[in-house]
């Protein structure tokens, strides 16, 4: 019995000490786009809102910004967008935490947006 107090013991503690560790904000992502690619808002940058259902909670009565087709831009810029700098950019930084697990694509044509000026194109 006291072998088995021991075992779970260790092992509790082993589980406390390595599950909780933070990881660092990346800072480029691996994904290379071109330099010279334009990146275009409605065909690059909303879909990416529809793949991830991003509308399931970000609609007119959820949670802001309002991510629904035709509300997006305006919900975003310049509340959770700061044209020219990604990385001050809550949507970007939010996204880049981990939430919804966007892919590193999707979150490089979301940084290179935003460091392009964030237009509405």
């Amino acid at each position: 019995m006291k072998k088995l107090l021991k075992i779970v013991l260790v092992s509790s503690v082993s589980l406390l000490f390595f599950s909780c560790y933070y990881d660092e904000f990346p800072e480029d992502i691996p994904v290379d786009l071109p330099e010279d690619q334009v990146v275009s808002f409605s065909e690059d940058i909303t879909p990416i809102f529809v793949t991830y259902n991003c509308t399931d909670c970000h609609n007119a009565s959820g949670q802001n910004p309002d991510l629904t087709p035709g509300s997006e831009y305006n919900s975003l810029v310049p509340s959770y967008v700061t044209a020219g700098n990604s990385n001050g950019s809550k949507l970007y930084t939010k996204l880049a935490e981990g939430h919804r697990n966007v892919d590193a694509t999707s979150l490089a044509l979301i940084k290179k947006w935003i460091d392009d000026g964030a237009e509405n194109n």
